[in-house]
């Protein structure tokens, strides 16, 4: 998805903009659909997923036999298993018990003049989901977008398209049982590259572009849009290990954080330890890490002779991989300047006993998700209770850590009268 030429395909062109004509009269419909008829919509969605499951897992057995050298982060992005299709099924029917985002008074205001004016939410109209390998990541678009009120076009990774083809089929069923417009959820059904570029100059059409994916495809949506963009960039998360920390504790927590799944963006990449315990924590991680590559700097390889070498270039890299870098620092003033100068502003985490020293860290670190004593792999939109997310913001303006259906909708104000006229 990195590479474009300047001139576009004038077939995938008019492909684009057939979705997004259709795509934008959808979400005229589906803003003024009921809550009922929206939840409906999804908890359909999820029957059809689970009765589906052995056609999902075919498809995705398709995706899997078509690339061929990728990595095991890579592969397992891709994956589906039952019990991912099921997680699916269930985000689905957890976003259609949460409150309706729509139609919230938000704030009202009483004027001297008798006019009475309330902030209400609404929906935001056309996304456009820009993801790479991994299907889920449609379904919880998908679903999110119906619950908000919001029209999707989805253009997941080539590598997916055919597990992405039935998980639409499952929410456009979903939408039909409902009576709501199946051109609600819809995906560019291609793998030319122009594709991308096209939805990112939909202006006319497309309200948000949401790009989910590694930095050259976040690199490439914020040179080439033409429409305001969400952006969800990567995570080079660092997990602190303060001297006053449990090293039982901090044990579990990193390496949970690390290898729960590595290939997801909420994994820690750098373990950042005070000097002070550095020989106390150190041995016990590797030991616990024995299926991880260890980088580390000087002061951490004079603990552990044996552990690589780590570059300029480890500090800022999001490795998706069982390698973690190791920062042995002075004190928290340090840890927290070494974290702001590396970190993607995703999620970091200190793990200390000290409340004063966890709360100046927090407070100084500027990331979208900062956590005390708990694994970086929290960092999820099911976590937070918001049953699934369209990704972790890691901007400042609109929206900012996981985005779920409330973080999809906009406002605007109603303004009640009884014959006031502006002097």
């Amino acid at each position: 998805m990195n590479d474009m030429s300047t001139e576009m395909n004038p077939d995938v062109e008019a492909v684009v903009a057939d979705l997004g004509r259709r795509a934008k009269a959808a979400a005229r419909d589906l803003s003024m659909a009921t809550t009922e008829a929206r939840n409906l919509a999804l908890t359909e969605a999820a029957k059809a997923l689970r009765a589906r499951t052995a056609e999902i897992l075919a498809a995705n057995a398709k995706d899997l036999d078509s690339v061929s050298g990728k990595d095991a982060a890579f592969i397992d992005r891709l994956t589906l298993t039952e019990d991912r299709v099921a997680a699916m099924a269930d985000a689905l029917d957890a976003i259609a018990g949460q409150d309706d985002p729509l139609g919230r008074t938000l704030a009202t205001f009483d004027r001297p003049n008798g006019l009475k004016i309330d902030r209400v939410s609404v929906p935001i109209g056309v996304i456009a989901m820009i993801y790479e390998s991994r299907p889920n990541v449609g379904s919880d678009a998908g679903a999110l977008c119906i619950k908000s009120g919001n029209a999707v076009i989805l253009r997941g990774g080539s590598e997916s398209l055919q597990s992405s083809r039935v998980i639409v089929a499952c929410l456009s069923q979903g939408l039909s049982a409902a009576g709501l417009p199946t051109d609600a959820v819809q995906m560019v059904d291609m793998r030319d590259r122009d594709a991308v570029k096209a939805l990112l100059h939909s202006t006319g059409t497309v309200d948000l572009v949401i790009p989910r994916g590694g930095r050259g495809l976040v690199s490439l949506v914020q040179r080439e849009a033409r429409v305001p963009t969400l952006l969800h960039l990567d995570g080079n998360n660092h997990t602190y290990l303060h001297e006053s920390a449990d090293i039982e504790k901090a044990v579990g927590i990193v390496r949970n954080a690390k290898m729960r799944r590595t290939g997801i963006c909420g994994a820690t990449e750098c373990v950042v330890i005070d000097a002070s315990v550095a020989d106390q924590m150190l041995p016990r991680l590797a030991a616990a890490l024995t299926d991880c590559e260890l980088r580390g700097d000087e002061m951490a390889r004079r603990i552990l002779p044996d552990m690589a070498e780590a570059t300029d270039e480890d500090w800022n890299t999001e490795y998706l991989s069982n390698i973690m870098s190791v920062k042995v620092v002075d004190d928290a003033d340090a840890a927290i300047a070494f974290v702001q100068a590396h970190s993607s502003g995703h999620t970091d985490a200190i793990v200390a006993e000290d409340v004063q020293v966890a709360r100046r860290f927090m407070a100084a670190i500027d990331s979208a998700v900062v956590m005390h004593n708990a694994s970086t792999q929290f960092s999820d939109g099911g976590e937070f209770g918001m049953g699934a997310e369209i990704g972790i913001a890691t901007g400042k303006m609109h929206a900012r850590g996981p985005v779920g259906a409330e973080q999809l909708t906009s406002f605007k104000y109603f303004v009640y009268g009884n014959g006031q006229q502006r002097d």
